[in-house]
């Protein structure tokens, strides 16, 4: 498959001014070491007769998939960047938690976060309030199913730290499935949990040419043949155990 088949087959819209993408788990947004293929750069396909190229406006981590978006010109690009910035950007998550539900069922974790690493990996720390290089990070979350080894959170970051969710869950207990960074497991019950069960469902913000938009994709079939191996599309949202 060419690159510009490729780079369409998960484009799920675009205008003059945007392009959004459901992205594949696994596939980076930037380059870097032991990356071949980043989104960024198949954004090539996307460049315009003089050689410009949309750009990216946020992140998502290579594990991650979902809703990301690009604009096509440098106007719509700071107008974006202003929107992530003044946290006028609504983001929506799917995750698959270890441990059954969190308790309480539907709330908050606010802990600051601070970079720090491991075994040379770059990592995110619950940080103390006021310590050097803390961040303030908050995420809201709402339990859609559970049972005794799973549960399935819709997750809504107000902040938009680094590996900040991964980091909120596994601080309360909870860690995403396939999270191998932050303690998630890859085997739970008789289920085997091929990568990190972590994706981006809904993205809502200002458009450039006035009003909001709210771009959505589904889950890829890995997420979703895990969450039905788990028992998790038809369990309850109250833990069986």
């Amino acid at each position: 498959m060419s690159d510009a088949d490729y780079a369409r087959s998960f484009l799920i819209s675009e205008d003059a001014h945007t392009l959004v993408f459901n992205k594949p788990a696994g596939l980076a947004v930037q380059g870097g070491s032991g990356v071949s293929k980043s989104l960024e750069d198949l954004l090539a396909v996307f460049a315009k007769s003089n050689g410009k190229r949309p750009r990216l406006v946020h992140r998502l981590d290579r594990d991650t998939s979902g809703v990301i978006i690009a604009a096509r010109t440098k106007p719509a690009a700071a107008f974006y960047s202003e929107a992530f910035a003044a946290r006028d950007a609504q983001k929506t998550y799917l995750a698959i938690a270890c441990g059954g539900a969190p308790e309480p069922r539907n709330g908050e974790i606010e802990h600051a976060l601070k970079k720090s690493s491991r075994k040379g990996l770059d990592i995110m720390e619950i940080a103390r309030p006021g310590e050097a290089g803390a961040q303030a990070a908050l995420t809201r979350y709402n339990t859609l199913a559970a049972t005794a080894e799973a549960a399935l959170l819709e997750l809504s970051p107000e902040t938009g730290r680094m590996h900040q969710l991964r980091a909120h869950l596994a601080a309360i207990g909870r860690p995403i499935a396939g999270d191998g960074k932050y303690g998630g497991l890859f085997h739970l019950g008789d289920t085997e949990v091929p990568s990190l069960m972590l994706h981006a469902a809904a993205l809502d913000l200002p458009h450039p040419e006035g009003g909001r938009r709210r771009y959505e994709a589904p889950p890829p079939a890995a997420f979703m043949k895990t969450l039905r191996s788990l028992g998790l599309e038809t369990a309850p949202t109250r833990d069986t155990c």
